[in-house]
């Protein structure tokens, strides 16, 4: 093993993708169509673990429920789990590394529906209007998430990958540099346009010459005379 200390000497401009020469089944667990479940029920330190098996091909999915640790029933759906989730609120640990941590990171589908069976419990009664404003504004609020987690990740860049602060502004700067090449080549267009123009006149002209330079020698030429 090397004895050196400290950050590494070069810093590498894209972060190393594993199976790159590979392609990925987009049906397989993993793929487009079916991406890794969202990561919940741990600690923030497993969290980082996790998503650090998923980044670099490490991470195993589960193919069936694995057994709990202290209900000795298979309620694990994640993998890397030790304990349910029932099993992890009740004692309220991590449920992979079994520690008491004060935040957890992320919720269970179950609460998800029940909060989703409350909302929609609680705007039944109100006018369809205001039901709908509601709804437009947390669908708003969650592409808004959606697209500053997707803004991280992708290209796999190591550092800042849009220069701007959202993905709206990096947009309008896309769109100021493609009018900008659009003008510079219709300016350049204009341009080729008149030089040739200016070829083609040129070129008019000196044939123009050539063939008054033509009749001047025919006038000049004395007949034959025949004998």
């Amino acid at each position: 093993m090397s004895s050196r200390r400290g950050p590494p000497k070069h810093q590498n401009s894209y972060a190393w993708k594993p199976n790159a020469g590979v392609k990925i089944n987009e049906k397989e667990v993993g793929g487009k169509l079916r991406p890794y479940s969202e990561i919940t029920g741990v600690c923030p330190r497993c969290r980082e673990q996790i998503d650090w098996k998923r980044r670099y091909g490490k991470y195993k999915p589960l193919t069936e429920p694995a057994k709990c640790q202290l209900c000795t029933k298979r309620n694990v759906r994640q993998a890397y789990h030790n304990l349910c989730s029932g099993c992890a609120k009740e004692q309220k640990v991590c449920a992979k590394c079994r520690c008491r941590v004060d935040q957890i990171v992320g919720r269970d589908s179950a609460d998800v529906e029940e909060e989703q069976k409350m909302l929609e419990e609680a705007i039944k009664n109100a006018r369809e209007r205001d039901r709908r404003t509601l709804l437009r504004a947390m669908n708003k609020s969650s592409s808004k998430n959606s697209s500053k987690n997707t803004a991280n990740k992708e290209n796999g860049r190591v550092g800042e990958i849009f220069p701007s602060t959202s993905l709206e502004e990096y947009a309008k700067l896309g769109r100021k540099d493609d009018q900008y090449d659009s003008k510079n080549d219709c300016i350049g267009d204009h341009n080729d346009d008149e030089n040739d123009d200016q070829d083609d006149n040129e070129n008019d002209g000196h044939d123009d010459d050539e063939i008054e330079d033509g009749e001047d020698d025919d006038d000049n030429e004395e007949p034959s005379v025949s004998r």
